[in-house]
């Protein structure tokens, strides 16, 4: 299991922490209460997120992500007066760019941007294999050193103006407690982390033309990491370095098997797939199926295989006028699905083309009219498709790890938003031919608050949490058919 263990202090009261979890699409954060026998959870504060389109490109309301986050501290606090701590987890790869005092000095564009389409084309052509070897991550038109090597060569004096790169959860971290610093499993997603040590790879900073003095070694987590300050009424709340990209901590909030028979799956805007390691999954193989090597907080590997997720269906929907908008219309909706015949040709949920079209729906007929089938004729037979394509995606995904590491795999454990939509269980069960084990878990939320209550001391270690945790756990496992 894990290194990460911190001396158990004696509780006379539950420990109190936060997540501060923001996903691409929406932020919140949960109120964790960790008693001797249970963990409760209450959802404290839910706002969307988007990026926002501003001439040809795409980028992130920073300010507003921050001015939602005060407001849910502000909130936990009135809730929780003895609030201990906060983490912050969010998605990988973009980042910020900043001078000496911490000044942002240029935007900071969303990862579906298509402004890397020329270096991505160029790294494909050449040096891939090198890059993949030192750094065990494949070529995504989103990495981080695409992004950075774009600014670069599209701005060349920036090298001068900016001083350091934070992740964007490294940069939430600096906007509450003052401390600059790169967490290890955020770092990972970036393409230039060396493969076989924890620090960035030199080889992959100098080949992308990025300077290695943007970055700091990246600290393990979880680990104390100062408290918030500018803000009186939060004085004396600590700022926990947790896992800083909210896959590490949707795994960490697994109740695996400890023998390591079970393979995780996070699913929602993406389906992420993977599984803990030791060591990473590199050569050839690994690399012709886009395997990336990312790291969990503590610097051990998490290899996994993405693909698109329910993003698929969520864009969907735009193209249909009568579409769920409560959860009576998304239970209606799964089940017209289910009773939709099976598609007879599947979609390739890898297509960059469906990464982010101007309509789904074109997206997904185009590719489908090139294969010679018929496009779905109604919302409830485009549910059936994406959820069943999408099962097949898992199960290639599962297939791909076991033929490479010479493992088995017993179980799929599945959390996010997909483990709540029963069809896409059951599809991946009947295309895996294992069982899938829908967790009611918030999973990335409960991962970081598992990371907050080591460092705090109130759990021992991550193993112990997992135990604790597997007790309390609502399961449904979807057993696969025939």
């Amino acid at each position: 299991m894990t290194s990460r263990t911190r001396k158990s202090a004696s509780r006379p009261h539950p420990t109190q922490a936060v997540a501060i979890d923001l996903g691409a699409t929406s932020g919140r954060l949960i109120l964790g209460t960790l008693g001797p026998r249970s963990l409760k959870l209450r959802e404290i504060h839910r706002f969307p997120n988007r990026f926002d389109h501003l001439g040809p490109h795409c980028y992130w309301n920073l300010p507003g992500l921050l001015a939602e986050i005060l407001q849910g501290l502000r909130l936990a606090r009135r809730v929780a007066p003895e609030l201990a701590s906060c983490g912050v987890d969010t998605w990988g790869c973009d980042s910020v760019l900043l001078d000496r005092s911490g000044r942002l000095v240029y935007p900071t564009h969303a990862y579906r941007d298509t402004r890397t389409e020329e270096v991505f084309k160029r790294l494909a052509a050449r040096g891939l294999d090198r890059v993949y070897e030192w750094t065990g991550q494949p070529n995504l038109s989103y990495n981080t050193s695409l992004q950075l090597q774009e600014i670069v060569r599209a701005h060349p004096g920036m090298t001068k103006v900016a001083k350091r790169c934070l992740f964007l959860s490294d940069y939430f971290n600096f906007l509450l407690s003052g401390r600059m610093a790169n967490e290890m499993s955020v770092a990972s997603t970036s393409q230039l982390l060396d493969a076989r040590s924890k620090s960035f790879s030199t080889k992959a900073l100098n080949h992308f033309g990025i300077p290695p003095s943007w970055f700091t070694k990246p600290r393990l987590s979880p680990a104390p990491f100062g408290a918030v300050t500018g803000h009186r009424e939060l004085d004396g709340l600590a700022v926990t370095l947790v896992p800083g990209h909210d896959t590490s901590c949707a795994y960490d909030a697994m109740p695996a098997d400890e023998n390591g028979g079970d393979i995780y799956l996070s699913s929602g805007t993406w389906s992420l797939l993977g599984f803990e390691s030791d060591q990473p999954l590199l050569g050839p193989r690994a690399l012709d199926d886009v395997v990336c090597n990312e790291r969990l907080g503590d610097g051990r590997f998490r290899p996994l295989k993405t693909c698109l997720g329910l993003w698929l269906l969520e864009q969907i929907l735009p193209a249909f006028s009568r579409r769920p908008d409560s959860p009576k219309d998304w239970e209606k909706l799964i089940t017209d699905a289910e009773k939709a015949p099976a598609p007879r040709k599947l979609i390739n949920v890898t297509d960059r083309a469906l990464f982010n079209p101007a309509s789904m729906k074109d997206a997904i007929d185009a590719q489908l009219k090139r294969r010679r089938a018929k496009p779905p004729s109604s919302l409830a037979h485009y549910t059936r498709l994406i959820c069943e394509s999408l099962g097949q995606g898992h199960a290639d995904g599962v297939a791909a790890f076991e033929a490479m590491t010479g493992r088995k795999f017993n179980r799929i454990l599945m959390v996010g938003g997909g483990s709540k939509n029963r069809l896409l269980c059951q599809t991946t069960a009947n295309r895996a031919g294992i069982p899938v084990v829908s967790l009611n878990l918030e999973g990335t939320a409960v991962g970081n608050l598992a990371n907050q209550f080591i460092a705090l001391g109130a759990v021992e270690n991550l193993a112990s949490f997992r135990r604790l945790l597997g007790q309390t756990l609502q399961a449904r496992t979807f057993e696969p058919a025939g």
